[in-house]
């Protein structure tokens, strides 16, 4: 009986962040398809968008952070809830000066965000599949934090898609967890089906 409610609740939680990776992917495709087109047209849409994309993240963290199992049990999402959150005012607050502050802003997000994101990933090893893309996915959110900051210091003023290959990536890894996840519990359910 325990075993099956434990089985239950693993399925329960895979097919949350199932769900959950596909609309983090799909809301970076779409960032990333405004950011390309409309973005390139006008300084109001750029900036908007380069607010909207670390302020989706701390949406996104906090929605997943209760959804699987409260925010005692996910600090380092509740972490990343209120290091978005202060990234989106400091990006706001920095798109008044100029974009490499702005970028420099965005990498000082990516970098603790990818960290949190990392921490996140290591926890549901164990417990999810498709955790290693995630593992990567906050890796490289690190890195690419790194080189933005260091691009923010570059002459050269950088525009909004400096920050495109770097939600791009984001789009991938989301994705190719959701797809992982969701051949993992399609192969259970099959396992279930033939007992």
């Amino acid at each position: 009986m325990v075993q099956e409610q434990n089985i239950a609740t693993e399925n329960s939680n895979e097919q949350w962040l199932k769900r959950y990776y596909f609309t983090r992917a799909a809301f970076s495709v779409i960032w990333v398809a405004a950011a390309l087109t409309v973005g390139q047209e006008t300084f109001a849409v750029a900036a908007a968008l380069l607010i909207i994309y670390p302020a989706w993240d701390a949406v996104a963290n906090a929605v997943d952070a209760a959804r699987s199992g409260g925010w005692g049990h996910n600090r380092s999402q509740a972490i990343n809830v209120v290091a978005s959150s202060v990234m989106t005012i400091a990006v706001a607050v920095a798109l008044t000066m100029n974009m490499n502050w702005v970028l420099g802003a965005f990498g000082l997000w990516a970098i603790f965000s990818g960290l949190m994101q990392l921490g996140t990933a290591l926890r549901r090893w164990k417990t999810n599949g498709g955790q290693w893309a995630m593992v990567l996915s906050g890796g490289q959110s690190a890195v690419a934090g790194t080189l933005f900051l260091f691009q923010a210091q570059m002459p050269q003023q950088p525009s909004i898609s400096t920050v495109v290959g770097y939600a791009g990536l984001g789009a991938f890894y989301f994705l190719l967890s959701a797809i992982w996840l969701s051949v993992t519990i399609s192969r259970r359910n099959m396992r279930k089906a033939e007992i």
